[in-house]
């Protein structure tokens, strides 16, 4: 699937050849898992603590809901840039390196004592995440054999599906106190994540090429079209995610059940993500793929039925089911979709896994804007995973049709 990656030779440096014999490195990879652990609380708290944020820093809620938002664009604009420039950089640093720029932009934003130095830390903060995304999945895929790939990337990821099933919720209950508290919290664990990265992880260099090599794959059709079923997945995901209070409170009124099933939420992610690992190893990442798809659509038609038909005292459970198959489909898919698009070029694993970061930061805007439209435009939030299913059509055929272009070229996946 890719070619063997070279490793420096020094003292502890975990090779190929022994990554093969030994499985998946767990103790090794923890510390991946804990990074992507604190991206997970980063990307998701502060949205619940904006009404605190713009009462300290003395602006209104929309201003202060630009911290979230200026986060998503600035890691979709320069994740593909910093994933193209650091591809021929020897990875440990890479990473230890946009982990340390990911922790000091936290720090910038919970020390910050006006609304422009947070913004400032915000725009660090997301420079550090997207690359550090890209070049932990990069890392993994050239370090792991074929045959484990979908277990490491699933353990490693489950980092940040545990940040949205446990960390979130501490978070928030952190932030009652403060909204800067959170943010401290990343800070320290992402530190323990920098120490443990530097004492444990091995140095890795990919397979020498000029970065014109590297970006020739990008202008292959299929891989684009690979790229944007992950915006699909992604549009269709956020369409219900961002309104999910609005859609769950008529059968859940109390603040603590929709705090419960947030929880649960996460969970399921987990799952989907654990299974979806390990079948990937097991089968092939595309047949995978296109179980999740039809997974996610059959339950996003479910759920439109359930919602608009269902009697009061069914509705309760049938919501919550809809919303837990959600999160396991929406967990599940991200696996099999890295570890094919890696598959289509795997000469440029970092540069596209840039891009696949800006390909869902793109699909959660849309989905968020989406859903909003349609809502606006007077459709009840019940309705919305009708809306999510319309986009997902698409996304499915799309996939098929990258699929089929890939066996026709001999890729892998």
């Amino acid at each position: 699937m890719t070619s063997s990656p070279a490793a420096d030779d020094r003292p502890g440096a975990l090779r190929p050849e022994d990554g093969a014999s030994r499985g998946v490195p767990y103790r090794t990879l923890i510390w991946l898992a804990v990074a992507t652990f604190t991206t997970g609380i980063d990307g998701y708290v502060l949205a619940g603590l904006l009404p605190d944020i713009a009462e300290d820093l003395e602006v209104t809620a929309a201003a202060a809901g630009q911290l979230v938002a200026v986060f998503a664009l600035t890691s979709a604009l320069a994740g593909p840039i910093l994933g193209a420039t650091t591809s021929g950089w020897e990875q440990r640093r890479t990473i230890m390196t946009a982990l340390a720029a990911f922790v000091l932009g936290n720090l910038v934003n919970a020390l910050a004592p006006t609304y422009s130095v947070a913004l400032g830390g915000r725009v660090i903060a997301a420079l550090g995440g997207c690359l550090l995304g890209a070049a932990v999945t990069g890392y993994v895929v050239h370090l792991v054999p074929p045959h484990h790939r979908g277990r490491a990337l699933s353990f490693v990821l489950g980092g940040w599906m545990t940040a949205t099933a446990l960390g979130v919720p501490v978070g928030l209950i952190l932030g009652q106190s403060s909204w800067r508290l959170p943010l401290l919290m990343v800070s320290a664990v992402g530190l323990a994540a920098l120490l443990g990265i530097g004492l444990r992880l091995p140095h890795l260099r990919y397979p020498s090429s000029s970065l014109a090599d590297r970006l020739r794959p990008l202008a292959r059709p299929r891989l684009v079209g690979g790229l944007l079923v992950s915006t699909g997945v992604l549009c269709a995901s956020y369409t219900c995610f961002t309104y999910a209070v609005l859609i769950l409170r008529p059968s859940h009124p109390a603040s603590w059940m929709i705090i419960v099933i947030m929880c649960a939420y996460g969970v399921a992610s987990m799952a989907g993500n654990a299974v979806t690992g390990r079948l990937a190893d097991r089968f092939s990442p595309v047949r995978v793929l296109s179980a999740v798809l039809a997974l996610l659509l059959a339950d996003a038609l479910f759920g439109a039925l359930a919602l608009a038909a269902a009697a009061p005292a069914a509705l309760a459970v049938l919501s919550v089911v809809w919303f837990l198959v959600a999160g396991v489909g929406n967990g599940g898919h991200a696996v099999p979709q890295q570890a094919r698009l890696a598959a289509m070029a795997p000469a440029s694993v970092p540069v596209v896994m840039a891009l696949n970061a800006s390909a869902i930061s793109l699909g959660s805007a849309l989905g968020g804007g989406l859903g909003g439209l349609a809502l606006t435009a007077g459709l009840s939030p019940a309705r919305l995973p009708l809306v999510a299913a319309a986009v997902l059509v698409p996304t499915i055929l799309l996939h098929l049709l990258v699929a089929r272009s890939a066996r026709r070229a001999g890729d892998a996946g």
